[in-house]
């Protein structure tokens, strides 16, 4: 068979592979999840008021809302994100709620099958190339995968603005990868800690660019959101503080930890969190830093993101999905390395198995403690996995006649 041919079949074979998993899993999510009772109802109803004329930071109309599209879950007051995520949800707005659920869910397994594509594609070799479907198959029983998924969540957006941001500082368009990764602020707890980490990194590379994209990037946001409300940042505060304060104490990061090891009591907890958070912070900027000149902007992210995911404020499991591109990395590292997918697969299982196990903790307690081991693996899987790097790759023995 022609090499072209066999090419164009793969490539068909691999298309029907992926769409036929995004069909079945959009029909289970229609068929089997409440989506009345999920956070999706919260970015569709903010897109729906927007186009109505309306103010998701008004109490009385987002109330009115939830009553108007018989939303049943209520425990917010006002939009509880920066109201410019609600212009993202503008043209879902226009769909049915049942409709934009599904087209959300599909969207996101589009983002995450065009992530692990476009990274697999750094490695020249066709072992690595031929992951691809494995590892989005596996994405469907990881569990901030499958928990995004039910409830509607947008990490995805996060991690097609990080993946974006990767690939444009790879071309050395510093100025724009900046302005995407402002976007991360789009959910404040996860974008502070990211562009804290990612600053320290550009300005230890001297990449002015980059800094000054992700200010472009920041106040762009916040004069948008002024457009629509120009109190929104003050209300946006409130509803925040509200929502921490029902939540302390169950999220996978230092914070919590420290607020169950000092029993709520403040100041015990803050102080305890505070200074936990900082020392992670602390240590991973100044590895960044030592090491500007040696990371890919790849292999930075890949520090930036786990870390700034554990020394946060307040983030759930779901948010756990730009992990993907540190375990793209992982993988494809060790088939390199190993000349073998052997480990990879075991690092995928082990990794699958326990995110699984977390989420069913968090289904059974409402505490989200047990994804910190999700964090914790990749984090030694990329300590392992980069000394790994250092050393030549495994060669296969040869046969002889």
């Amino acid at each position: 068979m022609k090499p072209s041919i066999q090419k164009t079949l793969g490539l068909i074979v691999t298309l029907s592979l992926i769409g036929g998993m995004i069909f079945l899993r959009a029909r289970l999510s229609y068929n089997t999840f409440d989506f009345q009772n999920s956070n999706f109802t919260f970015f569709w109803l903010s897109g729906r008021m927007l186009i109505d004329g309306e103010n998701p930071y008004d109490e009385k109309q987002y109330l009115a809302g939830h009553e108007t599209y018989g939303i049943k879950w209520q425990p917010n007051r006002i939009f509880p994100y920066p109201l410019p995520l609600a212009i993202f949800f503008i043209p879902l707005g226009f769909l049915s709620l049942p409709v934009a659920y599904i087209t959300w869910q599909v969207i996101t397994l589009l983002i995450v099958a065009a992530t692990i594509f476009l990274l697999l594609a750094h490695w020249e070799e066709s072992a690595q190339r031929l992951l691809l479907v494995p590892i989005f198959a596996a994405m469907f029983f990881f569990g901030p995968m499958y928990l995004t998924l039910h409830t509607g969540s947008v990490g995805a957006i996060a991690l097609l603005a990080l993946l974006a941001a990767i690939l444009l500082l790879e071309k050395d368009k510093s100025m724009l990868a900046g302005i995407v990764l402002s976007l991360t602020m789009l959910k404040p707890p996860q974008g502070i800690t990211i562009l804290l980490l990612a600053g320290i990194w550009f300005l230890a590379r001297r990449d002015w660019k980059a800094i000054y994209g992700v200010a472009i990037g920041g106040i762009a946001l916040l004069l948008i959101g002024m457009i629509q409300d120009p109190l929104w940042v003050v209300k946006f505060r409130g509803a925040s503080e509200a929502v921490m304060d029902r939540t302390q104490g169950v999220h996978s990061n230092v914070w919590a930890f420290a607020y169950l090891a000092c029993n709520g009591n403040s100041p015990c907890w803050p102080l305890l969190g505070g200074t936990l958070s900082l020392i992670l912070l602390g240590l991973a900027g100044f590895f960044l830093w030592q090491n500007q000149a040696k990371l890919s902007a790849w292999e930075a992210f890949n520090v930036i993101i786990p870390i700034g995911f554990v020394s946060t404020i307040y983030l759930w499991a779901y948010d756990q999905i730009p992990y993907l591109i540190p375990i793209v990395w992982i993988i494809g590292t060790l088939v390199q390395k190993s000349r073998s997918f052997i480990y990879a697969f075991l690092f995928l299982i082990v990794l699958v198995l326990f995110s699984l196990f977390a989420l069913l903790q968090q289904a059974s307690t409402d505490k989200d403690l047990w994804s910190l081991g999700t964090t914790l693996i990749v984090l030694g899987s990329l300590w392992v996995v980069s000394r790994m790097k250092q050393k030549p790759p495994i060669d296969k023995p040869s046969s002889t006649a």
